[in-house]
C-alpha cells in the first residue's frame, strides 16, 4: 500500500549505493513508501516505480500501521487519512 511519494530519489546514497549496480534504479523517477508485508512480516518499503507490482489478491491489508494513513476498507478501497505533504 503506497502511503507516500517522492517525485525523484530522496533516500541516502548509501542507501542508493548498497543496490547491485546491474538492477540499480535511475534516481530520476518517482520513489514510493510502502506498507509492505508478505506470508511472514510487514514492513515499510521504499521501491522505484520501475519496480512496483500490482496487488491482485484483492485480500484486505493486515500491515499493522495502515490505520494511520488510511480509513477503514470502504467498496474495495481505503480512503485515505488527511496527512500533510513535504
Amino acid at each position: 500500500m503506497i502511503f507516500d511519494v517522492d517525485p525523484v530519489f530522496s533516500n541516502t546514497e548509501e542507501w542508493w549505493q548498497s543496490i547491485p549496480e546491474d538492477v540499480r534504479p535511475s534516481k530520476d523517477q518517482p520513489f514510493y513508501h510502502l506498507l509492505a508485508e508478505n506470508d511472514e512480516t510487514t514492513y515499510t518499503a521504499y521501491v522505484s516505480e520501475q519496480n512496483l507490482e500490482h496487488d491482485e489478491s484483492g485480500r484486505p491489508i493486515s500491515h499493522p500501521e495502515i490505520g494511520d494513513f488510511f480509513s477503514d476498507l470502504e467498496e474495495g478501497r481505503y480512503r485515505p487519512k488527511s496527512h500533510p505533504t513535504h
